[in-house]
């Protein structure tokens, strides 16, 4: 491991900013502060002018996923080398069984596809069914491999949706564990049903894709989740928020003092459902994704929720099939694969539409991509935090480089780029990855099976505080 300085920057934490020099040694920040000196062998880098923030953590990704008949282009090494061409250092991906898996051999095939990942991850467990021993195996995955938190699809009937029982059994026991829900909020009955209307209407094309996930739909299963962790006294973390109505329950239920937390896709801050009617196919069927792109109004409505903290994390959804692939659903909307990509350029999007406009300060940049999200998922501060004893996981941020967003100069493997053409101001320069620099000034040197799986510790739940009272009072009932 090497030691590196960084000197002259402004760094940015979610509280505050101050000048000041970093200095990190064997993968993890040593010193912080004004007019350090450099250590002997160090490697510098000038920061003069720029800022230094904790590396982006991108949430919600989908590396490697098998998904309607296929499989994603980004395998876990291009897709996260592609996160940290663009300042990202750490991924949470998604394991998700097939419906009656063992979630442990699930959970044990995506440890395994993992292993070539180039930047640090970790994982969320979908419970896609529920029995006896999914229970069981919840317990084995909080206590003994670190998993803090669990997904529920709402939507995908006849495939991987939950029932209302499942969630609510899996909410309890995620309650039970001290572990955080999550919920894809799609209403998949409805959706199901609307998808044969547009059929029967003889809407095939990529223009069906939102007429049959009208914003309704999302805030039906927002509502519905929210309320079901309501009566059952265990937080919640909706996943891809990208309407009003889904933003607005979850600000209606945080104003009654329920916890609940929001994550919002950088593509639904930015790109609207008008892609949907391209004349080309290819185009449209490469923005096709779940919740789609919306009508532009609920754009400026999820910055206020980001401004207000109603809504707390920024991720992609990084799911990228290419237009080989999306080309199945050629006659059919409901057969094309559903994702886009984006963990490449998630952090120099949000900055730009968000710093750049004074929607967000340079400290909610980084609540937003980076510190909440290990908040969150128990993870902070050894990740989002530029700090003593931090991971040395940084990036090095120029907020006058520009860059135009592009299939064609882009690293993830995908062929299609959502913000294609967009011109960028505020990039990284450089990005460290465990105290190594990776990306230097374009040039990226990610090394594949360098990234570490993340272990997230359960959180204090109702059921662990009295078991640990029993635990305390037992001894004493005996020498009684």
């Amino acid at each position: 491991m090497s030691t590196h300085f960084i000197r002259g920057g402004i760094v940015v934490n979610a509280d505050r900013a101050f000048k000041a020099d970093v200095i990190t040694q064997n993968g993890t920040i040593i010193a912080v502060g004004d007019n350090l000196t450099a250590p002997a062998g160090a490697t510098v880098v000038d920061a003069l002018g720029q800022y230094v923030m904790p590396g982006g953590i991108d949430p919600h990704t989908h590396m490697q996923l098998p998904f309607m008949g296929t499989t994603t282009m980004d395998d876990f090494y291009t897709g996260t080398a592609a996160g940290l061409a663009g300042g990202t250092t750490t991924i949470i991906d998604f394991v998700i069984p097939n419906p009656q898996q063992n979630i442990l051999e699930a959970y044990q095939t995506w440890r395994g596809w993992a292993e070539k990942a180039a930047s640090d991850y970790s994982f969320h467990v979908a419970i896609t069914w529920w029995d006896e021993t999914v229970k069981r195996d919840m317990g084995t995955l909080v206590q003994q491999e670190g998993v803090n938190s669990f997904k529920h699809f709402m939507a995908y009937k006849n495939a991987i949706m939950c029932d209302d029982e499942t969630l609510v059994n899996s909410f309890k026991r995620c309650m039970e564990l001290g572990a955080m829900p999550t919920v894809h909020a799609e209403n998949g009955e409805l959706v199901f049903l609307l998808q044969k209307e547009m059929a029967d209407r003889g809407i095939t094309g990529p223009e069906g894709h939102p007429l049959s996930r009208p914003t309704g739909v999302e805030g039906e299963a927002a509502n519905r989740a929210i309320a079901i962790a309501d009566v059952l006294n265990v937080p919640i973390y909706v996943v891809h928020v990208s309407c009003i109505e889904a933003a607005e329950a979850i600000a209606r239920a945080r104003a009654r003092g329920q916890r609940v937390y929001g994550e919002v896709l950088a593509g639904h801050l930015v790109v609207d459902d008008s892609v949907y009617r391209h004349p080309d196919f290819a185009t449209a069927a490469a923005h096709v994704m779940s919740p789609p792109f919306r009508p532009k109004g609920n754009q400026e409505f999820l910055w206020r929720g980001l401004q207000s903290g109603s809504l707390h994390t920024t991720a992609t959804d990084h799911c990228t099939f290419c237009a080989a692939q999306k080309a199945a659903g050629k006659d059919d909307f409901a057969k094309i694969p559903n994702g886009c990509g984006g963990v490449e350029e998630r952090l120099a999007v949000i900055w730009d539409e968000g710093v750049n406009t004074g929607r967000l300060t340079p400290s909610e940049f980084v609540a937003i991509t980076s510190a909440n999200t290990a908040k969150l998922f128990n993870i902070y501060p050894q990740k989002g935090s530029v700090s003593v004893g931090a991971d040395a996981d940084l990036v090095v941020w120029d907020p006058a480089g520009t860059k135009t967003l592009s299939a064609k100069t882009q690293f993830s493997k995908g062929d299609f780029n959502i913000f294609e053409g967009r011109t960028v101001k505020g990039i990284p320069s450089h990005t460290i990855s465990q105290g190594e620099l990776v990306f230097v000034q374009g040039d990226l040197r990610a090394v594949q099976g360098k990234g570490r799986y993340v272990k997230r510790a359960p959180f204090s739940s109702n059921f662990a505080a009295a078991k640990l009272r029993a635990e305390t009072l037992a001894p004493t009932a005996v020498q009684r």
